[in-house]
């Protein structure tokens, strides 16, 4: 998927958000005084769309998601918004989990872009929690019926550990499993691509 308006930095992207073309992808604030306006809400959006795209390219009745950090966030929020879609979600070190604390608690932007903002600007802090707590993806993930991996990696500091573990821990049943790497940042061992080849096979066989 083409997440709107981000490129710049590390790619080009093609679909604008607002005005076309990409730009510096600096969007956790953007239209955050309201669950309406919120970038995320568009992006989330976006996703549980591109499902009904990949079911009407393939045929097929329901598909898998996967993403990692961002795109952990975006198939977290996907198999929570077309749990009738989505049949199995992998989420590497996802972003947007318990937000509230993840914006207190990081050290490395994106999640410093919000405390940054509401330092000057405290007449929003209560409508921005508000509209955090509405993309909030440990929140979301009550709704996920889909058996899930997730991976969480101790040393990273961007999305921090504890907030992946509060999606996890939210994630109702028991077809949900975590991978947890000690020695690890923001990213996963190249080793874990052949734990979720396994978890594919095992709950979509051939």
């Amino acid at each position: 998927m083409d997440s709107r308006g981000q490129g710049g930095r590390w790619a080009s992207g093609a679909t604008g958000d607002g005005a076309g073309g990409p730009e510096n992808s600096l969007v956790m604030t953007r239209g955050i005084a309201s669950p309406e306006t919120y970038y995320f809400t568009r992006l989330f959006t976006d996703a549980a769309l591109a499902v009904d795209a990949a079911l009407s390219l393939s045929g097929a009745e329901k598909v898998a998601v996967t993403g990692g950090s961002q795109g952990g966030a975006l198939a977290l929020a996907t198999a929570a918004l077309r749990a009738d879609a989505v049949s199995l979600v992998h989420a590497d070190v996802p972003f947007l989990c318990d937000i509230q604390r993840a914006i207190t608690l990081a050290p490395q932007a994106p999640y410093t872009e919000v405390p940054e903002f509401l330092d000057r600007n405290v007449d929003l802090i209560e409508a921005a929690l508000e509209t955090l707590r509405y993309v909030d993806c440990a929140l979301l993930a009550r709704r996920i019926i889909a058996p899930a991996l997730l991976s969480v990696s101790l040393m990273d500091d961007i999305c921090p550990p504890s907030t992946v573990f509060a999606a996890y821990n939210e994630i109702p049943g028991t077809a949900k499993d975590i991978a947890v790497y000690p020695y690890s940042g923001h990213d996963v061992p190249p080793a874990h691509d052949e734990r979720k080849l396994r978890h594919l096979r095992e709950h979509l066989p051939a």
